[in-house]
């Protein structure tokens, strides 16, 4: 898998940035495509364990409605409700519990492999979502790329991935159409 120049995120939620960066649109590679590529992903993650071709469709669906919620970031919007049922179903899916504390509400995540991840995952996007660090999760908006980073940028407006690659290849294009 290539490595980008996109901005790493922030404690637990490098982890949602690099589940979405595991479909490398550019290259075509996915690593949750077969049973060896998510070897390869998962276990430098600490994820020792298989998944089956079920388990490894439902984390490419996480996966997608993921970078569907971090596109709708740009706009400063809410999670789009096609975004929440998808990220709904994969709880129920993960076999994460709720557990009421003095904190407010966690996710215990008691399974392991794939279903651990998704749990693992979904944890960490609801306290992104409390803490406000979830809404500078972005996807590049070049469509040739949609590569997650993390938006810096003190006014949160950061559109791609690279400025020198995917903001170039933009403005340059949109160059060429005002010329002609």
């Amino acid at each position: 898998m290539p490595t980008r120049p996109a901005p790493s995120a922030p404690g637990q939620l490098e982890l949602v940035r690099s589940f979405v960066n595991t479909l490398d649109v550019e290259a075509d590679v996915d690593q949750l495509a077969d049973a060896e590529s998510w070897a390869t992903w998962a276990v430098s993650h600490g994820i020792p364990e298989p998944a089956s071709r079920s388990e490894l469709a439902r984390l490419r669906d996480l996966r997608e409605a993921m970078r569907t919620g971090l596109l709708a970031n740009h706009d400063r919007a809410p999670l789009p409700p096609c975004v929440r049922q998808s990220l709904d179903d994969a709880l129920l899916w993960s076999r994460a519990r709720p557990i009421l504390g003095t904190a407010g509400i966690t996710l215990e995540v008691g399974a392991t492999g794939a279903r651990g991840l998704a749990g693992r995952l979904l944890a960490i996007v609801g306290d992104a979502l409390a803490d406000g660090t979830w809404s500078r999760l972005k996807a590049c908006r070049d469509d040739s790329c949609r590569w997650a980073f993390y938006d810096r940028s003190r006014s949160r407006t950061g559109q791609w991935c690279s400025m020198d690659v995917c903001g170039n290849r933009n403005k340059q294009a949109r160059w060429r159409d005002r010329q002609g």
